[in-house]
């Protein structure tokens, strides 16, 4: 029998799937051909192939050599494949036991001198393999600390593709190679950022907790110098950490980025991109294979977009998908991925585009029409997905200097967090919804948790004179009940239903 298989795994987004890799050995015209929709990077794997086992030790069959990837329909791109094929192809001369290699997953890129080098992707390819039911994965060796957060699965980290095949039972002479390694890691950020170092702004604050509790999406809006970007740099620190789960998603995304991943970080991510990012920065994209944007980095965590009315219009309405689904879908002519893309946004903008137009003391030197375009550079429906739109005052010199700290540090923070979205969790249970800021409007303005009309007089009113959209209705009804929670009742008052209209749209009740 001159067949072989063994197993690698496509990546589609941060979707694996299963490719079983067909060598077989005829009697033609000698030749290396892979089929089965591969990219150019992994029809280039024959002379690699062919490279590193002559430079392994390795025969390399001198006749027709064919390798498939099915199912063929399905696009594969990378050298992550360069593994599997080298040893479907070595299994098929007998070098290599076939029971072994069909049962094993083989991930990695081949140098030419037969050493095996890392390759992006690895943590969510591992973990596909694990969902599939396999028990034993190879990978590179500069890849094994990533590998091995995935639990449950045996993973042999090797040097080179010699080493391989001696685990395969081949009988050759394995030589001390130097490995080749990642990049290190960046270092830790230092020392956590506490919210008590916010000095000035207990209202900000205040909001801050409020849209961590129910997970609403924030405007923060003021001049230079108010702390607008410190306040949403606090924001990962009173989120609750991540499960096990929840920091695998997030490892498995950095890991498609490329960077080098060590361990499971239970600290919601934090993205900050520039505002001269373009729309595919933020919602991501390849012309090949698909790479996560800021959005989909963003995942489990907070994305903060600072000097807001800078970014580009077009990247600004791409957040509005994400928002309500949770998903980014990248569509390209050669494929399409799914992202997950559930994050907190965090936006930030200055009064007007010298940033002192309201402010005490300052001189405003932009003209009404400038101001009136640079607030209307956000859309209206992006800003009708925003929860909380807080206006933020500079702090005054006496308060910035009297050494005073706030009284909600981001522990304390934290835990009441925590506290407001396990009574949440409670009432939801049972529903696809965690948090009070993903249920839809049409439950809680109708059916049992429809609050009484004396409550509900206020936002009735704004609604009916067009201060506020049927969506910015159901967005307060939500902060509503996050201040209930954050409170300890049992459902918003009217006082709580006036608080959530102000932090929604600066109207009081």
């Amino acid at each position: 029998m001159s067949t072989a298989r063994t197993w690698a795994v496509a990546l589609t987004g941060v979707d694996g799937h299963m490719v079983e890799v067909e060598a077989d050995l005829s009697s033609q015209t000698p030749g290396f051909q892979i089929i089965g929709l591969p990219d150019k990077a992994l029809g280039e794997a024959a002379q690699r192939v062919r490279n590193a086992c002559v430079n392994a030790g390795l025969d390399f069959p001198r006749r027709r050599l064919t390798v498939n990837l099915s199912p063929a329909n399905l696009p594969k791109a990378g050298s992550g494949f360069d593994l599997s094929v080298a040893v479907a192809t070595l299994a098929t001369t007998g070098a290599l036991r076939r029971e072994s290699v069909r049962s094993t997953v083989h991930i990695g890129e081949l140098g030419l001198d037969g050493r095996l080098r890392p390759v992006p992707g690895v943590l969510p390819a591992v973990y596909a393999a694990a969902r599939a039911g396999f028990t034993k994965v190879i990978v590179p060796h500069a890849n094994a600390a990533e590998a091995r957060l995935v639990p449950g699965v045996g993973v042999h980290a090797a040097v080179s593709l010699a080493e391989v095949a001696v685990a395969h039972g081949a009988e050759i002479d394995v030589v001390d190679t130097e490995p080749v390694r990642m990049p290190a890691p960046a270092l830790p950020a230092g020392e956590p950022l506490d919210l008590a170092d916010v000095i000035g702004q207990d209202e900000a604050v205040d909001a801050l907790i409020t849209a961590a509790a129910g997970g609403h999406h924030m405007m923060l809006s003021g001049p230079p110098g108010a702390g607008k970007t410190m306040l949403a740099r606090r924001l990962p620190g009173i989120l609750p950490t991540l499960s096990e789960s929840e920091s695998l998603e997030v490892a498995a995304i950095r890991s498609l980025t490329g960077e080098t991943v060590t361990r499971l970080d239970p600290l919601p991510p934090f993205e900050a991109p520039h505002h001269s990012a373009s729309a595919a920065a933020l919602v991501g994209g390849g012309s090949r294979s698909p790479r996560p944007g800021a959005i989909v980095r963003a995942h489990r965590g907070v994305l903060f977009l600072d000097e807001t009315p800078e970014f580009q219009r077009a990247a600004l309405d791409a957040l509005r998908q994400p928002l309500e689904s949770g998903r980014i879908e990248i569509i390209r002519a050669g494929f399409a991925a799914s992202f997950p893309a559930r994050f907190q946004l965090v936006l930030a903008m200055n009064p007007c585009p010298c940033g002192n137009y309201g402010v005490r003391g300052a001189e405003c030197t932009c003209p009404p029409m400038a101001i009136r375009r640079y607030a209307g550079r956000l859309s209206g429906p992006l800003r009708d997905r925003v929860d909380i739109d807080l206006q933020v005052a500079r702090v005054a010199a006496s308060r910035a200097t009297s050494g005073e700290r706030s009284g909600q540090s981001t522990s304390v923070a934290r835990d009441r967090v925590a506290a407001a979205r396990q009574v949440a969790a409670e009432r939801w249970r049972g529903s696809p919804w965690r948090l009070n800021g993903e249920v839809p409007g049409d439950r809680l303005r109708q059916g049992a948790l429809r609050l009484p009309p004396a409550v509900r007089a206020p936002l009735d009113r704004a609604l009916e004179r067009g201060a506020v959209t049927l969506r910015a209705y159901d967005r307060v009804l939500r902060i509503a009940w996050t201040l209930s929670d954050l409170l300890g009742r049992s459902s918003p008052g009217a006082e709580q239903l006036g608080h959530a209209l102000f932090l929604k749209k600066g109207l009081l009740a």
